[in-house]
């Protein structure tokens, strides 16, 4: 392991391992306090404990360190900063669906270098620092590493996301169901499962058109260490562009065509000219009118399912 952040990324599972006591303690508690907040998704007391442990021992161990949280915002100024999701899948957790997870990360500047994963119900823990690799396991001495998959083609493709209703509200559904229907498998896996599947190869590509900061620093690094790709829905790379593509680097450029967020260079002479064939071309023909279907890109066949 890299010794640049092997203190941090032990931090973060001591985090990590208060997080899991709070709430698996608490998970199906018939007292549980359920209030919505302004964006109307809900939070729970368990949230908020959560993230409040998080930041008292955050306060002892690395006073000098801002903190990001979903709950209780920004504090501190720093170029070291931990980002903070406490429960990770909130409505899950709150209908006794034990998919979730908290959610900690560590950036300098705008790099994330540290991230944990920890779904205690699930009894998974994923992981990484900067350079030193992807792992999955109980505890840093009991760990497999994680590696995403050589899938190449669309047509062979597993894709995962949360739900349709965010690419509608973004406007963006008909270019997501497009890409769907090409791949050969699509499940909901949803929230941080999708990318944690996607480091360990069993899904290829993951989506979301609507996310914060919080919600996926920690999945960009065990992607990225994991050697697949994570960026914005228009090619940014990192977690600041509020959505999020994440593949195994090989799908990277044909999801993004399909998504129709691969920039339009046409009228610039420093660009070479796109040929037939290239991925922009299939998006253009994707767009265009073709027969009964042309209403819905992509036909009107629904996603593949088993």
């Amino acid at each position: 392991m890299p010794t640049a952040f092997t203190d941090d990324l032990r931090l973060a599972h001591v985090l990590a391992d208060d997080a899991d006591s709070l709430t698996t303690d608490r998970f199906k508690a018939l007292d549980l306090h359920v209030t919505t907040k302004p964006d109307l998704t809900p939070v729970t007391d368990v949230d908020t404990s959560v993230e409040e442990g998080i930041r008292r021992t955050l306060s002892r161990a690395r006073a000098r360190d801002a903190v990001l949280g979903e709950e209780l915002g920004s504090t501190g100024h720093s170029q070291r900063r931990w980002v903070v999701d406490p429960i990770d899948g909130t409505r899950n957790y709150v209908r006794g669906v034990p998919v979730w997870a908290t959610l900690i990360a560590l950036m300098v500047e705008d790099e994330v270098v540290v991230g944990c994963v920890s779904a205690p119900l699930l009894q998974r823990r994923w992981w990484a620092s900067k350079d030193g690799g992807a792992w999955t396991g109980r505890s840093l001495l009991r760990a497999s590493e994680c590696h995403v998959s050589d899938v190449s083609r669309l047509d062979d493709a597993s894709l995962s996301y949360a739900s349709f209703s965010g690419w509608e509200d973004q406007g963006r559904l008909d270019a997501f169901m497009a890409l769907a229907r090409r791949c050969w498998r699509t499940r909901a896996y949803g929230d941080f499962w999708s990318y944690m599947l996607l480091a360990e190869g069993a899904v290829d590509l993951a989506a979301e058109p609507q996310l914060a900061l919080h919600d996926m620093a920690a999945l960009d690094v065990i992607v990225r260490e994991a050697g697949g790709t994570f960026t914005s829905l228009d090619g940014r790379p990192g977690p600041l562009g509020g959505n999020a593509l994440a593949s195994n680097g090989r799908l990277h450029d044909q999801a993004l065509a399909f998504l129709g967020s691969l920039p339009d260079d046409e009228d610039d002479p420093d660009v070479e000219p796109r040929r037939p064939g290239s991925l922009h071309d299939l998006n253009a023909r994707r767009r265009s009118p073709a027969g009964p279907d042309a209403g819905s890109p992509g036909g009107s066949e629904p996603p593949r399912a088993e």
